[in-house]
């Protein structure tokens, strides 16, 4: 029997949880071949700076760059500077730009594949702004990110969803911006329940109506569309929008909730991966990919399904939070020596709730050191006021 933690039950009481084996990921050489697996990747914040961490916090750049190289070893590509590294919600447009150049010479250094988001985050969405304004805050970033050798990731605008009067400023608006790109960039579609500013997106609550704004977006911009990232949490929507795309053009998941069945795909066709959930279960994500490049569906399905409770808990409403379970399962796994974020999100989430990943992830065998996750556990539940008997 393993460590036991006396975790908290939803109930207000309390019950022990002995932590099992660790899984058995053996990881294959090389990159996966039946799909492109983007892990958008999380910051890790310097929990001995001396500044305001809800308002400056500093980055510890070591840990951050270390874990995007333990990334690209499994063969996963990185989203960088995306709402995973709390873009907007912490992560400015000043950090965000020292993250992307830092990040795309790393990615040059070790030959890994990495996208990183350009939107508008440094333009505040207030009454006076314009969609020339919009405009040049996209054209801004995409220059800075084109700048850096990196793929574009065209994040949703804040700024322009509080702007539009129309789906046509949207279309309008991506077809200036599309025509300005050197390279086809990966579209966008956030859901309102990763970003509530976003509610209306594409110009429509509807979300049919939403849909074919978006696509006549990227049918009319076909040639600078290299695919798009939705992320609604409805695998029947992303499925219907993922048969109605121009051929050639790709289909993300952004989907937490049903990605094995996604990503597997049917008679009619797959989705690629760009996915938060992958910066917490990367080893299975990656053995998962490399089985099904053997059409090896049954453990494809077996790693992966694993993971889909744990998954579902991390992405639970409020889903914007979902930053602070990626982080805790980090630092669960010895990835960074504590449990601090940038804008103090760390709060986030609850003691039950970060009591129950803790179990989850270890039915999943996604605690690589069992050891050292259940004392890291014991230390949290300790400061929640929790007793733990041994440390």
């Amino acid at each position: 029997m393993g460590k036991l933690c006396t975790l908290p039950s939803k109930n207000g009481g309390t019950y022990q949880h002995a932590v099992g084996k660790a899984g058995a990921f053996t990881i294959p050489e090389g990159q996966f071949k039946s799909r492109v697996a983007f892990s958008a990747a999380h910051v890790v914040c310097d929990p001995l700076a001396n500044r305001d961490p809800i308002l400056n916090a500093n980055i510890d750049w070591n840990d951050t760059l270390a874990y995007r190289r333990y990334l690209w070893s499994l063969g996963l590509s990185v989203a960088e500077a995306m709402d995973t590294a709390q873009r907007g919600m912490a992560l400015h447009w000043d950090k965000a730009k020292e993250l992307i150049e830092r990040s795309s010479a790393e990615a040059r250094a070790v030959g890994g594949r990495i996208a990183c988001g350009a939107g508008t985050d440094h333009l505040l969405p207030r009454s006076s702004v314009t969609l020339a304004d919009v405009q040049a805050a996209y054209e801004e970033q995409c220059e800075f990110v084109e700048k850096n050798n990196s793929p574009i990731i065209l994040m949703a605008s804040r700024a322009l969803a509080h702007c539009a009067q129309g789906p046509e400023d949207y279309e309008k608006l991506y077809a200036n911006i599309l025509r300005q790109v050197s390279k086809p960039v990966i579209l966008h579609w956030l859901g309102d329940m990763f970003d509530p500013a976003l509610e209306g997106y594409w110009g429509y609550k509807n979300l049919d109506n939403a849909m074919e704004v978006c696509l006549n977006v990227i049918w009319d911009n076909k040639e600078k569309v290299d695919g798009i990232k939705i992320s609604l949490l409805d695998a029947s929507r992303e499925i219907e929008m993922r048969r109605l795309l121009p051929p050639g053009v790709n289909m993300y998941t952004g989907d937490d909730f049903n990605y094995p069945e996604l990503i597997k795909g049917d008679e009619k066709g797959y989705s690629h991966a760009l996915l938060g959930i992958f910066d917490a279960i990367a080893p299975a994500a990656a053995v998962a990919l490399h089985a099904l490049d053997k059409k090896d569906y049954d453990t494809y399905y077996d790693l992966l399904e694993k993971t889909v409770p744990l998954s579902r808990h991390i992405f639970q409403t409020p889903t914007y939070s979902y930053k602070t379970g990626i982080v805790f399962m980090a630092y669960l796994n010895g990835h960074q020596s504590h449990f601090r974020m940038i804008g103090g999100a760390e709060s986030a989430r609850s003691i039950v709730h970060l009591s129950e990943l803790f179990a989850l992830a270890d039915q999943a065998g996604l605690l690589l050191d069992p050891e050292l996750a259940a004392e890291r556990m014991k230390q949290v539940l300790n400061l929640a006021g929790i007793r733990q008997e041994d440390l």
